[in-house]
């Protein structure tokens, strides 16, 4: 079997690690983000972070809240570095995002902003429920175990 070669388009930008810590991620969804020129030039550059940003549905429009994207020096026509950005999601997935952010109590919570095979910025929500103390308890406790389980099994083989 041929071994396939890496995307040169594909580049993880920023990534959300405490997200998995404090959410229980239950789904994620791929969106598209409106972006001004200087703002792509800027990702190109991999500086951004979304650690503290947020997803949310207002007025029929799903945006993108609080993350960073920091200004660059060449470009004629600067941004604001944490601007409200316009994600772009179908309207079926709009609806069911919105279901689950005001019905079920849900947080949109962005994961990961990347480039993805064509060039094309995209932004990975996941649809995430908190977690309190003692859920981030188990979920090390477990983590530590599966570790452990594994060193036993190395040392045993």
């Amino acid at each position: 079997m041929a071994q396939k070669k890496s995307d040169p388009n594909y580049k993880v930008v920023a990534e959300n690690r405490r997200a998995r810590f404090d959410y229980a991620i239950e789904d994620d969804i791929e969106c598209g983000i409106q972006l001004m020129g200087s703002e792509v030039k800027s990702l190109r550059t991999g500086q951004s972070n979304i650690a503290e940003s947020y997803a949310t549905v207002d007025e029929g429009e799903l945006w993108l809240v609080n993350s960073y994207i920091a200004p660059y020096d060449q470009a004629m026509f600067g941004h604001e570095d944490r601007r409200r950005r316009k994600l772009l999601v179908s309207k079926k997935e709009l609806a069911n995002l919105w279901k689950s952010t005001q019905r079920e109590g849900m947080t949109l919570v962005p994961l990961v902003l990347y480039f993805n095979h064509r060039g094309m910025a995209k932004i990975k929500l996941g649809i995430a429920k908190g977690k309190k103390n003692h859920d981030k308890r188990a979920t090390e406790a477990k983590r530590d175990w599966g570790r452990q389980k594994q060193r036993l099994l190395k040392e045993n083989h």
